[in-house]
């Protein structure tokens, strides 16, 4: 990873063969450790090669009970900011925070369901020229039921795929 933003710095361009390097990088986020650090890498890249970064993040639906009762302890000036989607938004938004520190223009896209699915839909909307994701995504049991994110997006993507070792 350092050799390819050490080569694309040197040159003073974002071109191979005549063509960009890269326009348009989709890396996944859940928020943790390792997801941090596959986005910094990302936004190395993006920083170094011109590329948009796109930032995605995936959640499961709440239920309605869940979120009436979120809201009913929840102060009355906040209870509108309670949505299925809140702490996947918080998630994104501290992600693009590092993008923009960078000077890296960044959109995010919050997708309900597999985080595999969000990262392929993305990328493939986006018409993305790389995928970034981290060798580790989700530990413990869930994972053997999931699948492995990076497995699953290397295998289907509509680009190349750049697996950053986070571990």
């Amino acid at each position: 990873m350092i050799g390819l933003c050490q080569a694309a710095e040197r040159s003073g361009e974002n071109h191979w063969q005549g063509r960009i390097m890269f326009r348009s990088i989709v890396v996944g986020t859940d928020g943790s450790d390792t997801a941090t650090k596959a986005v910094s890498q990302a936004v190395d890249l993006a920083s170094a090669v011109g590329a948009t970064l796109e930032l995605v993040s995936a959640y499961e639906p709440v239920s309605g009970q869940r979120l009436n009762e979120e809201r009913r302890q929840a102060p009355e000036d906040l209870q509108w900011a309670i949505n299925p989607r809140e702490d996947v938004d918080a998630t994104l938004e501290a992600a693009a925070e590092l993008a923009r520190k960078a000077g890296v223009e960044v959109n995010v896209y919050a997708r309900q369901g597999d985080p595999a699915d969000a990262i392929l839909d993305v990328a493939e909307e986006r018409d993305a020229d790389l995928v970034i994701v981290g060798n580790k995504g989700m530990t413990g049991a869930k994972r053997f039921l999931l699948g492995s994110v990076p497995n699953k997006v290397s295998h289907h993507a509509p680009c190349s795929v750049l697996i950053i070792r986070t571990t």
